[in-house]
């Protein structure tokens, strides 16, 4: 960003001066954008109090149909009554593309009791975060996206009923040096115009596909990087579409026969005081000399790939493989979004970790292949379509959960079960009969069903009201897709039946 972020209304006003006109959004439960134009005078009045938002954003799905079941929050009853919308002051931008019109993310709040929306995203989020400050722990977490890119418009795929868009390029060339040049000015625009957006890429590359870009957001503090992801989305759209006439996807699988869209998320704690990762072991040069071992009375296990691991980490990561399967909504939010986890296509079906291991449902990342203050956990369940907000939220809710009961990591790592010089078979069938992996859904009904059991860990660390609203909304997502004709019934069905 050029300028410097306001911190009173006296700086926003000496910053808007020559503006007419400012720019504000909020997120639904899709991380979908929502938001107005207003007048400055109207906007420097709402800076104290707020003002009123149609509630109807969390009432309806992202083609604002509103939803099957009506929602506490937004309802017939209630006439879809306003809710309180507060400009975040922090988040102040200029878009550039936009003639440079300012920019400010709001957060939504309950009208009766003043509190964050229990549903706003940016609210849920922001209350766990408050948890671990309380603790002396600030999440920082980055963010890969991958997406197709398309020579195509809204209106083009109109007319061709979304069917056989033209890649931005052909064939499969991951890491290309090539493949950009040819469309260099849209390559290097996301790079240098989300820069000035306040987004900003450590790295752009072409991955494994047709037209398939992978960027990499910059490592921040978690609500930083839940900003960027939903900005850099959908800042690489209106760039592609308003400069260069290209359509970016973010879908998890657009195509049957093509590796899905990844959304990878990465996630480590920071001492508040001293500024470093509690992440990383002081002793990590110290290893387990079996495969594991017995760690005192709590009857834990410790294996080698926890070496590097401090106690912190590994209750973290421990609450995140208990937690996952009830969680994955939140990670996997839409019909497509299981389409990609599938087998043999590098995407994760089970509940699994393992050092360095990309095939695992979470990667750990810890010397020797990295620094130890580099030391962090990916998780590799997420999607490019994912609600930045709500995948983090999750994780970082689960991750506490562990850390707050000290629970131990009971399931051995991919490389145990796996690694046959180190076990026998019969060893390695015991150990899968003891640590059976559990299957991760397979449809987002699976995912959601588990999430909204009234045992489940969602509720736990996110809450009834939560999961109740926002398991609604994706059963409302599952009865579209479950009562939808599809052209592949079409072609399979029309003739031979």
């Amino acid at each position: 960003m050029c300028e410097k972020i306001p911190q009173n209304v006296e700086e926003v006003k000496k910053l808007l001066e020559n503006d007419q006109r400012v720019k504000v959004a909020g997120v639904d439960v899709d991380g979908i954008l929502r938001g107005k134009i207003l007048v400055k005078s109207k906007f420097l009045s709402t800076l104290e109090n707020g003002f009123g938002f149609c509630s109807v954003i969390f009432g309806w799905d992202m083609h604002d149909k509103t939803y099957t079941e009506e929602l506490e929050i937004s309802n017939l009853d209630n006439g879809y009554a306003d809710i309180i919308a507060k400009v975040d002051l922090s988040t102040y931008r200029r878009i550039p593309w936009e003639n440079n019109i300012p920019f400010f993310l709001l957060s939504f709040y309950d009208p009766t009791t003043k509190e964050p929306l229990y549903v706003c995203p940016r609210g849920l989020l922001k209350n766990i975060l408050n948890k671990y400050e309380a603790l002396g722990l600030k999440p920082m977490c980055g963010a890969e996206f991958e997406f197709f890119n398309f020579k195509e418009t809204p209106e083009t795929m109109a007319a061709k009923q979304y069917d056989s868009p033209i890649p931005l390029t052909q064939g499969m060339f991951g890491y290309s040096l090539l493949r950009p040049t040819s469309n260099q000015t849209f390559f290097y625009d996301i790079f240098d115009e989300l820069k000035a957006f306040g987004v900003n890429l450590e790295g752009l590359h072409t991955e494994t596909g047709p037209g398939v870009y992978e960027a990499a957001l910059a490592y921040s503090p978690a609500m930083d990087m839940a900003d960027s992801a939903t900005l850099f989305k959908l800042g690489t759209k209106q760039i592609g579409l308003l400069r260069h006439g290209i359509m970016s996807c973010f879908m998890a699988k657009p195509h049957v026969d093509l590796p899905g869209c990844s959304g990878h998320l990465h996630f480590s704690l920071k001492d508040i005081k001293t500024g470093e990762n509690v992440f990383a072991k002081n002793d990590s040069d110290v290893e387990c000399k079996d495969e594991f071992v017995e760690n005192g009375s709590s009857n834990s296990k410790e294996w080698k790939d926890t070496k590097a691991m401090s106690d912190t980490m590994k209750h973290f990561l421990a609450g995140i493989l208990v937690g996952l399967p009830s969680i994955m909504p939140l990670l996997a939010p839409t019909v497509n979004s299981y389409k990609r986890l599938v087998e043999n296509y590098w995407a994760p079906i089970n509940v699994s970790w393992g050092l360095e291991n990309r095939t695992a449902a979470i990667r750990v990342i810890s010397p020797p292949t990295s620094s130890a203050s580099a030391t962090r956990i990916e998780l590799r369940v997420t999607g490019a379509d994912i609600n930045s907000y709500f995948a983090i939220s999750a994780t970082l809710a689960c991750g506490l959960y562990g850390i707050e009961n000290k629970l131990p990591i009971l399931m051995p790592p991919l490389s145990h079960i796996t690694n046959k010089a180190v076990i026998t078979p019969e060893e390695k069938m015991n150990i899968l009969t003891q640590h059976q992996e559990k299957r991760l859904a397979k449809t987002l009904q699976e995912a959601t069903l588990a999430m909204m059991a009234k045992d489940s860990i969602a509720r736990k660390v996110l809450g009834d009201r939560f999961v109740d609203h926002f398991g609604k909304t994706r059963l409302h997502e599952w009865k579209l897709w479950e009562t939808n004709v599809t052209n592949w019934e079409i072609k399979r069905y029309f003739e031979p039946v």
